[in-house]
């Protein structure tokens, strides 16, 4: 199992050496991937959900393909990984650009990370319509693969179409991965139907719970004929008030439950200075060897 680290976008504040030295830390660690957290506005007050507590105006959130753009040029192996895009607040054919500019400048190291959101505070703020997001990221989904595969495409959907029209250049992969961000049993199936992988809600353990879903994701594919076996899945484990023992063992109890990955993840851990964030990372690092 391989391990990617989670950018702290909340706490590593806006200081350009800061952010480059975590990058470039974690990839001399041999972290797989670097996942980034999406969000375009922040409210004043907690709203929408109970978790929301930590995507409040306060906290800041570095926009993924900007900040991507950026680390592809001083970067050679990670994989950089969007956990989530929230596709349906976005135009589709800029998403579809913009990804395949990153893809270039990486070398194939993208790969795309969606989900349908939560806020719909946010949604509205943005002119998006957050009753039908789920229908619309499908479809996004297609274009975006269409797009990406095809000079000119011909496209005629329910909120998008596009005759002999298309991008130049393509990207390196084509298509490029798209992983789905999901917790509710429907957004789990749409990822083992179209998605190439599916990240798990950070906020969860490997227990009977995620054991369910994990089959339903599984059983999703089969559905859609497609091999469980042939997709990713993602889990998160929290540095938190804990050490490597307990990090590898919680990695490990989902290794069996069936994630193909694990992203260690050192943002709402306690942790005050960044240099705390380096340390965790430093730790696992040297006990995975």
């Amino acid at each position: 199992m391989d391990f990617g680290i989670s950018f702290p976008q909340t706490q590593i504040g806006n200081d350009p050496v800061v952010i480059r030295n975590f990058v470039t830390t974690a990839e001399a660690l041999g972290f797989e991937r670097l996942t980034l957290v999406d969000h375009i506005l922040g409210a004043k007050d907690a709203r929408d959900t109970p978790w929301a507590v930590h995507y409040t105006i306060e906290y800041g959130f570095h926009e993924p393909m900007t900040l991507f753009a950026w680390i592809a040029g001083f970067t050679e192996k990670i994989q950089l990984v969007t956990a989530n895009v929230v596709l349906p607040q976005r135009q589709t054919e800029l998403v579809a650009k913009q990804c395949a500019e990153i893809d270039i400048l990486s070398g194939g190291r993208l790969v795309l990370g969606v989900g349908v959101g939560w806020s719909s505070s946010e949604f509205k703020a943005l002119g998006m319509d957050f009753s039908n997001r789920g229908q619309r990221i499908e479809e996004q989904v297609e274009l975006l693969r269409r797009m990406w595969c095809d000079q000119l495409v011909e496209f005629e959907g329910q909120w998008h179409g596009m005759s002999d029209m298309g991008m130049t250049p393509l990207p390196i992969q084509r298509p490029i991965p798209i992983w789905f961000g999901a917790m509710a049993d429907v957004a789990i199936r749409r990822a083992g139907r179209i998605g190439d992988g599916w990240l798990m809600s950070p906020r969860t353990k490997p227990d009977d719970v995620m054991k369910a879903k994990i089959d339903v994701f599984r059983e999703a594919a089969h559905g859609a004929g497609r091999d469980p076996d042939d997709l990713g899945i993602d889990a998160t484990v929290f540095a938190e008030d804990r050490g490597p023992n307990e990090w590898l063992s919680e990695a490990e109890a989902w290794r069996e439950m069936g994630a193909t990955s694990v992203t260690f993840r050192t943002s709402e851990s306690g942790f005050t200075q960044i240099d705390q964030h380096l340390d965790a990372m430093r730790k696992l690092a040297d006990a995975v060897g």
